[in-house]
Formats: C-alpha cells, sequence, structure tokens
C-alpha cells in the first residue's frame, strides 16, 4: 500500500492525477472482441476495466484486463508506444483500473491480443487484489466485502448475473398473462401475511410503531378487492429469526395473486414459470444438482403432506391434529418437542427432518392442515386439509401457496385463533388485522395466491450451498473488535 500511494503521489506532482479524469469512450467489451474477431482483426478498439495482471518480457509486456464480459490481453511494446511511454508501466499495479487503444490481432500462440497504442490510467487501486486473482475463498471476507468477492471469484459474478436473468424472465413471464406489478408498505401497522415474527421500528412523527414486512400478503388481496384482478409484487421482505444456509433475515419474495382462480392453477402458473426462468436464465430446464439429474419440465408431481409423512414415519393424519399430540410423535422420533413450540413448528420439522430431503425432482406438496394455514380456504370435501401447496426442488422448500379465504367471518375467527396464540407466547401467529376483515366484508372473489424465495430459487439454478452465495450483502454479525 505504501508503494502504490507512493506511485501516485508521484503522478500527482507530474499533473496526471488519474481521479481527475471523469470518463473513457470504450468502443468494445472484451467478450465482444473475443466473440468477433474474424471481423474485428487488424481494426482499432477501445477497452477499459481492471488490471489483472503483467508479465514483462524486456521491451514487451503482456497484461491482461478484466472488465465485466471477460478478460482480454494487453500487448505494451516499447517501438509503439515510445520509452518514455513504455516506462509509464511502472506506474501500474495489479488492481488498477485503465483504458486502452490499440490494434486488435492475434499473437503466435493464438491469443486474442490488443497491441497498445495508447493507454490511461482511470483509478489507481491502493490495495493490493485478493490472493494474486487465484480466487478469494474466505466465505467471511467474500461476504462481508463482496467488491472484493466480485473482482476475485467469476462463479460470484455469474451467480448474479444468473440472479439478474432470473428476475427478468419472472417479470416478463407475468406482464405477458396481464399481471400488474405493484408496490406495497414496506412498514406495516401490523405484520401479517405469514407466520413469523417482525422486526420493529417507530415513527416519530406520528408516534407509532411500524414493523418491517413479513409478507405483502395481505395488501395486495386488498388490491384484488379493489379490482385488480391479476397483481404481482417483487421485493424485500424482514423476518426476526435465524440465520441459516436457507434463511436470512432479509431477503426477496415474489408473491402474485389472480382473481377466479384456485390453487391448483397456481400449481400450473408456478411449474410453467420456473421452468421458463430456468431456459431464460441458464438455457435449459434439465439442472445438475449434487449428483442428480433434476428435470423442471411439465407437469410436476403432486404428493400430499400427510402421505408423505406416513410413508416416511408411519404416522396418520388423525395422529397430528393437536400441539399436545405432534409433540408426542416428536418425542418418539427424537425431534424438537418444547412445550412453547406450536403445531406449525413441530409439524414443519417432522416433514423437514423425515420427507423434505426426499424432495429431489420437483414436487407440489399439497393439503396442509387448515389449523397452520390461517389464510388459505379449506378443501370442500375434507375441512380440516386447507387448499394448499409448498414446492419442493432438489429439498428446498421455494414457496407457499393456496386458495385465498375470502369469507370474512371465517377470516376473523381464525384471526382471533391467532391472536389468542400470539397472546400465549406464541411471536410468530397472525395478529388480527381489522382493516383487511373490512376490505374482506366489502367482496373479494376466488383467489389464487402464491409467494415464491427468489433467493433460493437463484441457490437451486446456480448450485449456490448457501442462501449468502446469491444475495449481495447478506447480514452478518459485526467482526470481532468492530
Amino acid at each position: 500500500m505504501r508503494q502504490r500511494r507512493e506511485k501516485l503521489a508521484r503522478l500527482r506532482d507530474a499533473g496526471r492525477d488519474p481521479f481527475r479524469i471523469t470518463r473513457f469512450e470504450r468502443t468494445h467489451l472484451a467478450a465482444e472482441i473475443r466473440d468477433g474477431f474474424e471481423s474485428l482483426e487488424g481494426s482499432e478498439a477501445r477497452v477499459a476495466g481492471r488490471l489483472v495482471a503483467q508479465r514483462r518480457h524486456g521491451k514487451a509486456t503482456f497484461a491482461d484486463l478484466q472488465d465485466v464480459s471477460a478478460k482480454i490481453q494487453l500487448l505494451f511494446r516499447v517501438d509503439r508506444l515510445g520509452e518514455e511511454r513504455y516506462r509509464g508501466l511502472n506506474d501500474l499495479d495489479d488492481g488498477d483500473l485503465l483504458g486502452a487503444a490499440g490494434t486488435v490481432l492475434r499473437t503466435r500462440t493464438g491469443e486474442i491480443t490488443i497491441a497498445v497504442s495508447d493507454f490511461t490510467l482511470l483509478a489507481k487501486a491502493l490495495r493490493p487484489p485478493p490472493e494474486k486473482w487465484h480466487g478469494l475463498r474466505d466465505v467471511e471476507i467474500r461476504y462481508r466485502q463482496r467488491y472484493l468477492d466480485l473482482i476475485a471469484n467469476e462463479e460470484s459474478r455469474r451467480i448474479f448475473t444468473v440472479r439478474s436473468k432470473v428476475i427478468r424472465s419472472l417479470r416478463r413471464f407475468f406482464d405477458e398473462r396481464g399481471f400488474l406489478e405493484v408496490e406495497t408498505p414496506m412498514m406495516q401497522p401490523v405484520p401479517g401475511g405469514a407466520l413469523a415474527r417482525p422486526f420493529i421500528t417507530h415513527h416519530n412523527a406520528l408516534d407509532i410503531d411500524l414493523y418491517l414486512r413479513i409478507a405483502p400478503e395481505l395488501y395486495l388481496k386488498r388490491l384484488i378487492v379493489g379490482g385488480f384482478e391479476r397483481v404481482y409484487e417483487i421485493g424485500s421482505v424482514f423476518r426476526n429469526e435465524g440465520i441459516s444456509t436457507r434463511h436470512n433475515p432479509e431477503y426477496t419474495l415474489l408473491e402474485a395473486y389472480q382473481a377466479y382462480a384456485d390453487y391448483r392453477d397456481m400449481m400450473e402458473l408456478v411449474e410453467n414459470m420456473v421452468a421458463q426462468a430456468a431456459s431464460d436464465a441458464l438455457g435449459s430446464v434439465q439442472l445438475a444438482w449434487e449428483g442428480h439429474e433434476i428435470d423442471l419440465s411439465p407437469p410436476w408431481r403432486r404428493a400430499r403432506m400427510f402421505e408423505l409423512i406416513e410413508d416416511a414415519a408411519g404416522v396418520a393424519a388423525d395422529q397430528l391434529e393437536t400441539a399436545e399430540q405432534a409433540r408426542e410423535v416428536c418425542k418418539r422420533l427424537e425431534l424438537p418437542a418444547e412445550e412453547n413450540l406450536a403445531l406449525s413448528t413441530m409439524l414443519n420439522n417432522i416433514f423437514e427432518g423425515l420427507v423434505q430431503p426426499s424432495l429431489i425432482q420437483p414436487t407440489f406438496v399439497t393439503d396442509y392442515p387448515t389449523a397452520i394455514s390461517p389464510l388459505a380456504k379449506a378443501r370442500a370435501d375434507e375441512p380440516k386439509m386447507a387448499e394448499r401447496f409448498e414446492p419442493f426442488i432438489a429439498g428446498i422448500e421455494l414457496g407457499n401457496a393456496f386458495s385465498e379465504l375470502n369469507d370474512p367471518e371465517e377470516q376473523r375467527r381464525r384471526l382471533a385463533e391467532q391472536a389468542q396464540s400470539r397472546a400465549a407466547g406464541d411471536l410468530e401467529a397472525h395478529p388480527m388485522d381489522e382493516d383487511y376483515i373490512r376490505a374482506l366484508e366489502y367482496g373479494m372473489p376466488p383467489t389464487g395466491g402464491l409467494g415464491l424465495g427468489i433467493d433460493r430459487v437463484v441457490m437451486l439454478f446456480t448450485g449456490a450451498a448457501s442462501i449468502r452465495d446469491v444475495i449481495l450483502f447478506p447480514h452478518m454479525r459485526p467482526p470481532a473488535g468492530g
């Protein structure tokens, strides 16, 4: 760092401060030159990017320049630049931002190269790059200093490029089907739409507590009441819960609602949407995941939740109707069974422990208990079960969907039960939302709804082992010493 600062000081003394340069006119990206070499050979090109390696051979220097698309080799020769300009290479270090102009050619070894006729230092890197470009492996640094991870690791750049393509595909999918993209409040007076613990903040001017949203669901369904028959939103939600390889306190959620549809329509929508996103982002609906070949082509398998549990553990649905029953089963299966655990948590533990790891190929797990689905419509032929499903691929739960409960009296009864559980200490229970009940009293048509975790879809598509690998700036505990 001292040597780099000394070089910067010399440049400034000579009137060549790189930080005073405001722009550089670039004609080509590295990948464009590589892919279009046959038509570009012998022509002039102007490129810009980060200097990632230098190899000096007397009166010739080779260097690699990395831009957003690829790397390209630069060739600096004293007979082309002149002695004084060639000595200017001494001012350059790996990591510097450089603009270069020259002739596109292929070297004797076959490397596509730009023979540089002029170059401009655009920004001086005062810190050396990580591990001399061999890849930044320390996960703590990769997550805390994502800029270094992106500089050093091509795989990380690929992951976030795939993420962008996935989101672009999802938007196009819904737009082409007549859905309206909307925005709903990030801060809500009542934290609803999911069973989760919220973050709390305070608005000084209004002197009220507000909650970072755990889901946009109840606001989107208000829009269905208002007459928008197809709506969707992609944005951050916040849950004050544990951190794991599949959980981050802030993550990106897609929610969509379609009037005059049910959970079967949502299944068809999901399988087509995910397959289309894979095709757009990866060029294929076939995925490789930890030795498995996964086929995303519709239609996907449908399987009832309690049939899967019974097959895996020999426990029938009527043995898991209450928290007390579920606690006894959990004890027998050596799963968490503390007295304060809710029925939904214990059912989830049973399912996650015994069933979920086996759901490798795309599967819709259907028919969850109405008791743990307070916003879902019950099956007409089996009222204890909700018209609800969750999609699973590679053992990962990707989302949650159901036929929306639109009976205001039944919704009030269920939210009142949830409020009682909340008062008894279940901080993930759903609170009462009087305004949402009021909206339902004006009439909401039969509606299918969906929530899909974007981060987990990207994990699946990229083979990422942790959700932190697909979130640019994941939340982490502050490092020791601040």
